[in-house]
């Protein structure tokens, strides 16, 4: 087990989340608002998605990303961001033809994806490293677009966390360090319970984390009812923790959380098994991050 350890705080996801709890950040203040008071509740890094002011649906609006940051970053709230480049990548197939893409389907090429990241140089972005069914809609993500996006995010300097839904992601994430597409140590996010994903129990998380590098850092989290146990068996296996609204609405059976109460629980978590949580300067130095 880790003596410190980061705590990742995604504060409001891509999902449709909104309409089941009032807590859900939407606007650029919200979302801001909301990472800077996760931070102070002892988040090490805020891990954000923008949403569509007027619907609350999932944007890719740069400018909507760039209002955020900025407002993160003019508050002086010591907190490492953490820009999603998922991106569009929901396909569902029209029921009339299913060669198409139906309602709902949102697709992005490699460079939007990108677009954000190049433009606010934040100090880490994710890369989800595959297709995957995601419920009953396809995330795809063709193993050419993400080389593509791997070599942009390193030309840009920041660095990557690297996504895993399942195994084979694993796999595909090894491959781009192999290929020589990522940088200095390599950090995996291990996302588990996502329907059709790998699973949330401690069994899966310890095949998973056997598969990387010997120098290789990883963190894990579980959605729902999944994101605190997953918080302890996480510690317990030597690596780091993700929480927030992205993931999980309720701070137990019936009662609906924010994003600080999610991190004030986990911290608490941690803390009863004899850990701590990095700052966001220790986790800079763990992880080497450039400054913009």
């Amino acid at each position: 087990m880790n003596k410190k350890v980061m705590l990742s705080c995604a504060v409001t996801g891509a999902g449709d989340t909104t309409a089941k709890s009032p807590h859900v950040p939407i606007t650029p203040k919200e979302i801001a608002d909301s990472a800077i008071k996760a931070a102070k509740a002892g988040a090490t890094i805020a891990h954000i998605h923008v949403r569509d002011p007027e619907t609350g649906r999932s944007s890719h609006d740069v400018k909507l990303f760039q209002e955020t940051v900025e407002r993160i970053r003019e508050s002086e709230t010591d907190v490492i961001i953490n820009i999603t480049s998922g991106g569009g990548g929901d396909w569902i197939p029209s029921q009339e033809d299913p060669t198409k893409g139906g309602e709902g389907t949102d697709i992005q090429t490699p460079e939007e994806r990108h677009e954000p990241i190049a433009k606010l140089l934040p100090e880490m972005c994710t890369i989800d490293c595959g297709s995957i069914n995601f419920g009953n809609m396809l995330y795809v993500s063709p193993t050419d677009w993400l080389e593509k996006q791997a070599r942009l995010v390193q030309e840009s300097g920041v660095k990557p966390e690297l996504e895993c839904f399942d195994t084979g992601h694993i796999h595909f994430a090894n491959n781009l360090i192999d290929k020589g597409l990522i940088d200095g140590d390599p950090l995996y996010q291990f996302c588990l319970g996502i329907p059709w994903g790998a699973a949330a129990d401690a069994e899966t998380l310890s095949y998973m984390k056997s598969r990387i590098p010997a120098n290789g850092r990883w963190a894990a989290f579980g959605i729902g009812r999944m994101q605190m146990p997953l918080v302890a068996e996480s510690l317990l296996q030597g690596g780091n923790i993700r929480v927030g609204l992205e993931d999980n609405l309720y701070l137990k059976k019936g009662q609906l959380a924010t994003n600080e109460q999610l991190v004030d629980k986990a911290v608490g978590i941690v803390q009863s098994l004899g850990s701590d949580i990095m700052t966001p300067a220790e986790a800079r130095q763990e992880l080497n991050l450039f400054t913009p």
